[in-house]
């Protein structure tokens, strides 16, 4: 598996996506959680979205309770949660595994193509990964980095 439509998910909703629905796309995949201390960058992934949106770009979420059990609740818990509290339009999927033998081969692939400080696996929630619009992973940003900071590379990834 080589871009980022060869590659399918759980919608947060039951249904399966396949990514390739993207294909053409600039997208920000983020790995999340609702109780996490980095929780409020769902306010920033939002504002990205809505920036950049008709410039062909969107936030893929996918909810992880890998860390530290800070995702408990079940998708229609996360989703209304993500709505209420940030007004997240962007497409959420189902609770997913991003590290260890039963992550999702989305991933295991993201990783692959781009390692983080200390390896490989995913280290915590809200580690994003910027695709471009060939379905290649272009940049890894750490669960520290506000989406803000991302804007400068999504611009250039973007073109004009």
């Amino acid at each position: 598996m080589t871009s980022l439509s060869d590659f399918s998910a759980i919608g947060i909703n039951g249904s399966e996506i396949d990514l390739s629905t993207y294909d053409g796309d600039v997208v920000l995949v983020v790995n999340t959680a609702s109780q996490c201390g980095f929780t409020p960058q769902y306010q920033g992934l939002q504002k990205l979205q809505d920036e950049y949106a008709d410039r062909g770009f969107t936030v893929l979420g996918f909810p992880c309770d890998q860390f530290g059990n800070q995702e408990p609740g079940d998708e229609a818990e996360i989703q209304g949660f993500c709505e209420r509290n940030f007004g997240v339009t962007f497409p959420l999927f189902a609770k997913i595994d991003v590290k260890g033998e039963g992550a999702h081969p989305l991933f295991r692939w993201l990783t692959s193509e781009k390692g983080g400080v200390l390896g490989d696996k995913v280290k915590w929630n809200f580690t994003k990964f910027l695709v471009n619009r060939d379905g290649e992973v272009v940049g890894r940003y750490a669960p520290t980095t506000k989406p803000e900071k991302i804007a400068g590379d999504l611009e250039k990834t973007l073109g004009s």
